[in-house]
């Protein structure tokens, strides 16, 4: 019999899908559009049901999409609800519940342990709420396959992201084990947790063992799902070279094939619109930093930024300030530079004398010319540590100034009152001197937005783009970084930010141009092929599996 090597229906789950947490979001919600195109209606996302009765803002339930379907859910002991993700594309999306399935969790660990080998004994904090989720999505594709009526000869590929949805991958491969299964693993979360407790992960991968440093920094149970959906699923990848190579060594796996992140520009805006937005935003960025520093900006400071998730070490928040330190000495910097750290952090909410001043259109008045936001714990935050190690005092005739936007920045947030996007638009240029970055959407987002952007070899956006871009002049400066060279780090992006602050207005809009251009490498239409390739190898080692 004739083995078919393209799918035909195609389910897909990530505890991000219609919940907005991390970068994963944006690989799913961005390739979402590209793969509705070519699969139409028999692509299904499936999340977790956490807004409950709370309207969700990234989904729209149908009463009449599969409407039978839910019925049979139902009478299945099954909550769950169907509708559509509005993100491009609109493609269905299936929210689970799956609180009903908390009484069984020792049945499920168990069963999980003596068939597939996953050591749950260890678990604590996320590991039971999202292995729960996993399984409960197991369920739900398996009542799904069924009330489609899907034949055994019909090619079926289910494919699940990070070791949060494992659970689900194991239940299919007992269950269905004629649909073929694929896992994606977008940082493991071993060498994650290596990088954030400030080992050398680099120069010593060779020598690490995954099990034992599981056990050694207490991620046993995360490791142990990771590591068995790796060696269980049709077709096992990751988003970059650089952690393909970490898989090989910490989950005793080679992927099977390298499927970079994508994304879309149909979120970057066009022509005069796109010239209206970054003016916007620019006098938005002046406004809120005027009201918070008490004075006044230059027409032309530099307006710079770094951006992401509350790792310290790992997103190289760390080199950054102590770059913007660096650079803050330099006596040929005859221009104000302004840095924004931008990364959610443990807050009360917005300063109110803040939001007073910036309605006002007056200053604040007050000792903390730093944050935007109440932190609850001023004295332990690694940001504010640092800040006021380097002396940061955000006086007027500082060389360097740099704000502290401890909040995710959403329309939710009122101190910018806007989408990360329509801020980001007006910056001028951005560094993300990563440590632990298995792709990084943040520099790719920067350079849709034609921002010049400076990352690092340990990145795989930074390794990828090496070839289209060698310095900052063609849009993306990747500095070679390693376990033990943070001062040629530091020096580097201080150099490279005083060289952009030189630049005059003819290169700077050719470097822009340049950014733009790189991101263009990096749309869906150019790396989707890579997702066809890996549907066509899990369902040719499904194949292969069954024969026996």
């Amino acid at each position: 019999m004739e083995i078919r090597t393209e799918p035909e229906y195609i389910f897909e789950t990530s505890w991000e899908v219609c919940n907005k947490v991390g970068g994963i979001y944006t690989v799913l919600s961005t390739r979402a559009a590209s793969m509705q195109k070519q699969y139409k209606d028999k692509v299904f996302f499936f999340g977790p049901d956490v807004w409950g009765d709370t309207p969700n803002p990234y989904f729209q339930e149908s009463a009449t999409l599969h409407k039978a379907w839910r019925k049979q859910a139902q009478a299945e002991g099954l909550n769950i609800k169907i509708g559509r993700w509005l993100i491009p594309g609109k493609p269905i999306a299936v929210l689970v519940d799956f609180k009903p399935f908390w009484p069984k969790k020792n049945e499920i660990y168990g069963h999980m342990w003596e068939r597939f080998g996953v050591n749950s004994i260890a678990a604590y904090g996320d590991y039971d709420e999202s292995s729960l989720f996993g399984y409960a999505v197991g369920v739900a594709m398996e009542s799904c396959y069924k009330y489609l009526k899907i034949t055994k000869e019909t090619p079926v590929v289910a494919h699940f992201n990070e070791w949060m949805t494992t659970f689900g991958l194991f239940y299919m491969e007992e269950h269905l084990p004629q649909v073929a299964t694929l896992f994606t693993t977008h940082a493991t979360s071993i060498g994650r947790s290596i990088a954030g407790n400030h080992k050398p992960l680099y120069d010593y991968l060779n020598e690490y063992n995954g099990d034992q440093m599981a056990g050694e920094l207490n991620m046993v149970s995360k490791h142990s799902t990771e590591k068995q959906g790796a060696h269980w699923a049709d077709c096992f990848t990751t988003v970059s070279d650089i952690t393909a190579v970490e898989c090989k060594q910490l989950l005793d796996k080679p992927v099977d094939i390298v499927t970079p992140n994508g994304f879309e520009a149909d979120f970057v805006p066009k022509g005069k619109n796109f010239t209206l937005k970054r003016e916007e935003a620019r006098q938005r960025i002046h406004k809120v930093a005027e009201a918070l520093l008490g004075f006044p900006l230059k027409e032309d400071a530099l307006l710079v930024a770094t951006s992401g998730r509350y790792e310290y070490k790992n997103k190289g928040i760390d080199v950054f300030i102590e770059s913007m330190k660096r650079l803050s000495e330099r006596a040929e910097l005859n221009r104000e530079v302004v840095a924004f750290v931008v990364v959610p952090a443990y807050i009360s909410g917005p300063r109110q004398d803040l939001l007073q001043a910036i309605h006002e259109g007056t200053h604040c008045n007050s000792w903390n010319r730093v944050t935007t936001h109440e932190l609850h714990e001023y004295g332990s935050d690694s940001v504010m540590g640092a800040l006021r190690w380097f002396h940061f005092n955000n006086a007027k005739d500082d060389k360097v100034k740099v704000i502290f936007v401890p909040s995710y920045i959403d329309l939710r947030d009122p101190v910018f009152n806007c989408s990360y996007y329509d801020l980001l638009i007006g910056f001028d240029l951005t560094v993300f001197p990563s440590y632990y970055e298995p792709w990084g959407y943040t520099p790719l987002e920067s350079v849709a937005f034609h921002i010049p952007t400076i990352t690092t070899s340990l990145s795989g956006f930074g390794q990828w783009a090496k070839e289209y871009a060698d310095n900052i002049n063609g849009g993306v400066e990747v500095v070679k970084r390693s376990d033990y060279n943070t001062y040629e780090v530091v020096t580097k992006i201080a150099d490279t930010v005083l060289h952009y602050a030189a630049m005059n207005a003819k290169t700077v809009a050719a470097a822009r141009k340049a950014a733009a251009g790189v991101a263009e490498k990096a749309l869906w239409k150019h790396f989707m092929p890579f997702y066809n390739q890996a549907y066509t190898i899990a369902l040719l080692n499904n194949a292969e599996k069954n024969k026996h």
